[in-house]
């Protein structure tokens, strides 16, 4: 773990690359318990995250984040268009990477905070609780994680409560940022 952050702080390494390698040399090391390591990775959520990593970058690269910052400036209610991204954010990261969605969002604010006079802190801190609040989501980095380290307990039955409460959060939460942190500094 040290090599690995002195390589990526001290030497600016790539930081994947460098866990690749010292997930070999662990590996290496310790012949007898890879297979015990390999089976306990959650491979559907590294998929998961990777895949959601992937698809933001090509939406990046392709010019759709940019157009449609455009377009949120352009629609003409600045509360509207910060409530419709809370929203959009959080039904988004219920079935992707909260960072990667989080990423995504900053650059689609930015054209509607220049042409209005929302607070930038109180719409990025909200854009932020909106795209985390929902990380209980099945489908979602940490509530994969949950779900498949889940012992001891009926998985049917803890997905579908997780359902459930993912969907109230989606529901309410976004709205609730946007009123604490968006709408009082309009008013």
């Amino acid at each position: 773990m040290a090599g690995l952050v002195i390589g990526a702080l001290g030497f600016h390494l790539q930081i994947g690359f460098l866990a690749l390698a010292a997930g070999a040399l662990l590996a290496l090391v310790d012949m007898k318990n890879q297979a015990k390591a390999v089976d306990g990775i959650s491979w559907s959520t590294i998929l998961l995250v990777a895949g959601m990593v992937t698809y933001v970058g090509i939406l990046e690269k392709a010019g759709t984040i940019d157009m449609i910052s455009e377009h949120a400036a352009h629609v003409g209610a600045p509360l509207v268009v910060a409530l419709l991204l809370c929203l959009t954010v959080a039904i988004t990261s219920a079935f992707a990477s909260s960072t990667a969605i989080l990423t995504a969002i900053i650059p689609i604010a930015v054209p509607l905070l220049l042409s209005s006079h929302l607070s930038a802190a109180g719409l990025i801190a909200a854009l932020a609780i909106s795209t985390t609040i929902v990380d209980v989501s099945p489908f979602s980095t940490n509530g994969a994680l949950v779900l498949s380290n889940a012992r001891g307990v009926d998985r049917q039955r803890f997905y579908r409560q997780i359902i459930g409460y993912t969907c109230g959060i989606v529901a309410f939460g976004p709205v609730l940022a946007w009123g604490a942190l968006v709408l009082p500094g309009v008013l």
